[in-house]
């Protein structure tokens, strides 16, 4: 299987073409669509978006700050006690 093909277009021939923009991204290649020039969106086959998204952390894994594994820090665990309701 070769390369997958990666396309750069201007984003007024993006407008006007955009069937063969998805013919490259069905044939698993990819599209940079330019403005004035520069990079500003690229198209991508939905697997290769899936596969690029794709995390295996939860979360709270997502929201750590790796640098707080240089502090230690010790939490006492807070105790509720339950009172019985009376009905």
């Amino acid at each position: 299987m070769g390369q997958a093909q990666i396309k750069t277009v201007s984003s007024r021939e993006f407008v006007h073409n955009v069937s063969a923009a998805r013919r490259v991204v069905s044939e698993g290649g990819t599209v940079i669509i330019t403005d004035r020039g520069e990079p500003t969106q690229a198209l991508i086959p939905i697997a290769e978006y899936r596969r690029l998204t794709k995390t295996d952390k939860n979360l709270v894994e997502l929201l750590r700050m790796p640098e707080a594994d240089a502090f230690d820090l010790d939490v006492e665990p807070i105790r509720i006690g339950a009172k019985d309701i009376d009905a």
